[in-house]
């Protein structure tokens, strides 16, 4: 009776217990074949679709837009086209001139020479306008309105135009700094520089300084220091320019 009752059992346990898969399937397909079958078959399908072939990738890089950098660049060129020729039309109608259109089939331009003018570096060309006679006689003909003019004697200066700063410097013989007058009165020095700043030159200085007196008589205080020049006036430029 209890080999009965555990002969019963053991077929109830046989019963519940799952089904031990074929040894010839493999993990999760019905069987080895089969995978095989599949996985050659999915190999297959990834060689023709999943990877583009070579040639359908370019090499041309891409624009930051995304587009082909050829694509980017022509349509650049496009625009940069455009906008200067919408310039060149503009300056056109306010100048009225047109502008030259640039292209490799416009006819060179014409050179012109000016008229009279020869090419002296192309000797066929000067050979074509002119004779070597003809270039003679051009040359004499501009040598013959050619006008000389001869120095003439300017005069004596009159007599009574004032003092002359250039005779001055000649004849006086003290050098510049040099104490040859008497100065007296206060305040000199901005007397001096007060006076001094009413000339436009120091020349101008020393002709008025003559007028007035000077170099005996100083009324405007041009000559502090009693050399006989005012405002620093020096005689040296004339001087020199007799000796040289």
């Amino acid at each position: 009776m209890r080999f009965t009752l555990g002969l019963v059992a053991l077929a109830a346990l046989a019963a519940c217990a799952p089904a031990v898969p074929d040894s010839g399937a493999g993990v999760g397909f019905q069987n080895y074949s089969t995978y095989e079958q599949q996985k050659a078959a999915r190999d297959a399908a990834l060689a023709r679709g999943a990877l583009p072939p070579p040639d359908a990738v370019s090499s041309e890089p891409l624009s930051a837009t995304g587009q082909a950098a050829s694509a980017s660049a022509s349509d650049d060129a496009a625009t940069i086209a455009a906008e200067a020729r919408a310039a060149l039309d503009a300056a056109a109608a306010n100048s009225g001139v047109i502008p030259l259109q640039a292209s490799p089939s416009n006819p060179a331009p014409a050179i012109e020479n000016a008229v009279g003018i020869s090419e002296e570096n192309n000797f066929e060309a000067v050979g074509a306008e002119r004779s070597i006679a003809e270039d003679a006689a051009r040359i004499a003909n501009n040598r013959a309105q050619y006008q000389v003019v001869q120095p003439q004697a300017i005069g004596n200066r009159p007599n009574d135009v004032g003092p002359n700063i250039v005779e001055y410097a000649l004849s006086s013989k003290q050098p510049v700094g040099t104490s040859v007058y008497r100065r007296l009165g206060l305040n000199a020095a901005s007397k001096f520089e007060r006076n001094c700043a009413q000339y436009p030159s120091a020349d101008q200085a020393q002709l008025d300084f003559l007028r007035r007196g000077g170099p005996e008589k100083d009324r405007l205080g041009l000559d502090p220091d009693g050399d006989g020049y005012a405002c620093g006036w020096d005689p040296r430029p004339f001087r020199n320019a007799v000796r040289g």
